[in-house]
């Protein structure tokens, strides 16, 4: 387990000399998916998938599965690897204040029931219809429509899907 979660604006994370790793997941759990809104900053109350920083000898996978426990309390198995989401946030000098290279994955929900841990404010299962209508980080909507095909490439079943 990690330590206490740092906030992007902690001086180790502003203007960094290269991109941060990070890893997030789309868990789906019959026609919806799993999404927190962020307690941290950038983007503070913006809903997005689970996921954080990846620790040196982590796997991206291992990262999301173990951001997924620590953040809302849930478990999953990944059924692949989606394409990867950059985030740079300018300051108005122009350097580059956050970069983040991000590797969601796709995932089918297996156990737990979502509850907001102390990076997200707030959790919810939506379907991909939902999303339009939400404040969400850049990109979001494309990587769960992609999550969505794969689990359904894949054949996977979650269990336990949510009633509408």
């Amino acid at each position: 387990m990690t330590e206490s979660p740092a906030s992007a604006d902690d001086p180790a994370r502003l203007f960094p000399a290269r991109p941060f790793v990070g890893a997030s997941i789309a868990v789906i759990r019959g026609d919806r998916v799993l999404l927190a809104a962020r307690a941290n900053a950038p983007m503070r109350g913006v809903w997005t998938l689970p996921g954080g920083l990846v620790e040196a000898g982590e796997s991206l996978a291992e990262a999301a599965l173990r951001e997924l426990r620590e953040e809302v309390g849930l478990t999953a198995a990944v059924v692949d690897v989606l394409t990867p989401t950059e985030i740079i946030l300018r300051a108005e000098d122009g350097r580059t204040r956050h970069h983040y290279v991000v590797h969601p994955h796709a995932a089918v929900w297996t156990g737990g029931e979502a509850v907001p841990g102390p990076e997200a404010l707030a959790v919810r299962w939506a379907t991909l219809a939902e999303l339009s209508g939400l404040d969400t980080t850049p990109g979001l909507d494309e990587t769960v429509a992609a999550a969505f095909a794969r689990v359904a490439a894949d054949g996977a079943r979650a269990p336990g899907a949510l009633d509408a």
